[in-house]
């Protein structure tokens, strides 16, 4: 069996969520991205998990990763925590120990920010303005971690068709299927373009 090349932490995100795989369960970006590089599925391992927060991803998900750590990581959360029981604080905590303890001369670890899941989301205007300031604050903390820690970060908050029902299910918070396979091409192109690394023909 190939040695893990990739681990991928994260949320339903990541696990693939909206986009039904054939037989069932999820597919998703992250075997997308990882035929983008070459990569056999033996040597992609996705810890990604419905309902996780960045509380669940650094204590349950994180030790896997490390055990041992990869040469390519990605790390999609925090959803979960903007859109329920929000603590700053310890969402910020939680961002600087998560990509801290990943950050290291021989791995490269990327991520994502977060578009306006918001402006899809069925709530009242009032929640959704709340929620807006989170998503807002949350970017503004996950780009002071990744640029201490070296880590890439895709913009989707600045990508305008990221910001709109497009790309997303109906529910509003998962990607479609067309999302999932325009988030592996973008993450492909900040991966490749950063490492040197070259796509798979």
């Amino acid at each position: 069996m190939p040695a893990i090349r990739m681990t991928v932490l994260g949320d339903s995100f990541v696990e693939g969520r909206g986009d039904p795989a054939p037989g069932g369960g999820w597919a998703g970006w992250v075997p997308r991205f990882a035929g983008a590089l070459g990569l056999p599925a033996a040597a992609v391992r996705n810890l990604g998990t419905h309902g996780a927060t960045t509380a669940d991803v650094l204590a349950r998900q994180l030790p896997r990763a490390l055990a041992p750590k990869p040469p390519l990581i990605g790390v999609v959360c925090g959803v979960n925590d903007l859109v329920s029981a929000y603590d700053a604080d310890g969402f910020r905590a939680n961002l600087r120990s998560l990509f801290g303890a990943l950050r290291g001369f021989d791995t490269t670890v990327f991520t994502a920010n977060y578009p306006d899941i918001p402006g899809n989301l069925p709530v009242p205007d009032g929640f959704r303005r709340l929620l807006r300031e989170r998503f807002a604050a949350a970017n503004t903390v996950l780009a002071e971690v990744t640029r201490e820690t070296g880590t890439l970060c895709l913009d989707l908050a600045g990508r305008p068709e990221w910001n709109g029902p497009g790309l997303w299910s109906p529910d509003g918070l998962h990607p479609s299927p067309e999302g999932h396979r325009a988030f592996a091409d973008a993450v492909a192109d900040l991966v490749t373009e950063a490492t040197g690394l070259s796509k798979a023909a």
